[in-house]
């Protein structure tokens, strides 16, 4: 009897639930980073413009919507970050399932033979004894072409010398991320995205929160060797991972 006097029906109740889904998904992917404020706003937008609506305000709820509607180009721009990560991890859910796979034909996730991750792993720990800071990716599945696109193609042997010689502080070269992909050297002297997210910690240098933006924005794995500590870090999909042994990084490095 009340939902007829409120002219409230099922297909309402579905319409209002889609609506929180969609509301609660996007607040859990921007909740701590710099566009939340504005996520904020515009719901209290919506949220009064639906008000006038219902008292029947039609001047206010005119000049609310010329404002949503010509700021729905501005949204964009501001949530360009989000938007990207988001689409990048429905992408990534896809690929993952089987039948999308085949469909698709979603190129397989690169692994690194043992011989890689020795040299790796070797390299990590002498940078970490001499605190020399490195940034060091290992691709995936995604290609990774707009990142090594902003630094020197290389295309080298996969070995401890190079990587030390490469990060060594004097070097040309050091500055920047080194990619590793296809159990080679790609590229190295590459800019990464640094995260927007509010809430990392205080420690994190630039190293790290541009291992933290990339992590969060495509499916590789970055390695971080600190400059002041000589501690080492592991990130994968936007989390960090502190490294206490080289076995505990080698076993992160054969994960796929």
């Amino acid at each position: 009897m009340l939902f007829e006097l409120l002219n409230f029906h099922f297909v309402d109740l579905i319409d209002i639930l889609l609506v929180a889904a969609v509301i609660f998904a996007i607040y859990r992917w921007i909740r701590g980073s710099s566009a939340m404020n504005i996520f904020i706003s515009i719901i209290l937008l919506l949220v009064v413009r639906v008000v006038a609506i219902a008292l029947n305000m039609r001047m206010t709820s005119a000049m609310l919507g010329a404002i949503l509607d010509v700021g729905a180009l501005a949204i964009i721009i501001i949530f360009q970050p989000e938007i990207r990560r988001f689409l990048n991890n429905m992408g990534r859910t896809a690929g993952n399932n089987t039948l999308f796979r085949k469909l698709l034909r979603r190129r397989q996730a690169e692994g690194l033979e043992s011989s890689a991750v020795y040299e790796i792993a070797q390299a990590v720990s002498s940078m970490s004894d001499s605190k020399t800071g490195a940034l060091i990716v290992i691709r995936r599945k995604d290609n990774l072409e707009s990142v090594t696109a902003t630094g020197d193609s290389i295309d080298a042997a996969i070995s401890e010398r190079l990587i030390r010689n490469i990060f060594f502080k004097n070097s040309p070269l050091h500055d920047g991320a080194m990619i590793i992909g296809g159990n080679r050297i790609v590229a190295v002297r590459c800019t990464l995205p640094i995260s927007e997210r509010l809430d990392l910690p205080a420690s994190f240098g630039m190293r790290h929160k541009a291992a933290t933006g990339l992590s969060e924005q495509c499916d590789a794995d970055v390695i971080v060797v600190s400059e002041e500590t000589g501690h080492v870090s592991f990130f994968r999909a936007g989390t960090m991972t502190r490294i206490e042994s080289m076995n505990a990084l080698k076993l992160k490095l054969q994960e796929q």
